[in-house]
């Protein structure tokens, strides 16, 4: 019962840390806490399945779990959406920098070549 509250704890604090996405700086340190936090509680996910923890839908904390851990792939997939958008921006960012120093890089020209048309 141990590892089940323990289990419990971590996703709720991975739920309510995944509620706010931070812009900038902050969030290298908010996605490497989410990592010790996914870290830590695939440990315990590990150390239930090795006792043999079986889900009961009659139990409420098991569904408690269970909602928790649908709240915190739907929180998940938005933050990596977010990063997702911001590498696209970037990736945009660099192209136009690109373009701005060197307008004439994506032009192909055959400068130098003359045809004489004297059979």
């Amino acid at each position: 019962m141990q590892h089940i509250d323990q289990l419990l704890q971590t996703s709720a604090n991975l739920f309510k840390h995944l509620g706010e996405i931070p812009k900038g700086e902050e969030r290298d340190e908010f996605i490497a806490t989410i990592n010790s936090m996914l870290d830590k509680r695939g440990t315990i996910m590990e150390d239930l399945m090795k006792e043999g923890f079986r889900f009961d839908e009659q139990n409420r904390i098991h569904r408690t779990l269970l909602e928790l851990d649908n709240g915190i792939k739907e929180r998940l997939a938005v933050v990596m959406d977010a990063v997702k958008q911001d590498m696209a921006n970037l990736q945009k960012t660099k192209k136009s920098e690109q373009q701005y120093f060197n307008p004439y890089s994506n032009i192909r020209v055959m400068d130098g070549i003359y045809y004489d048309k004297k059979n």
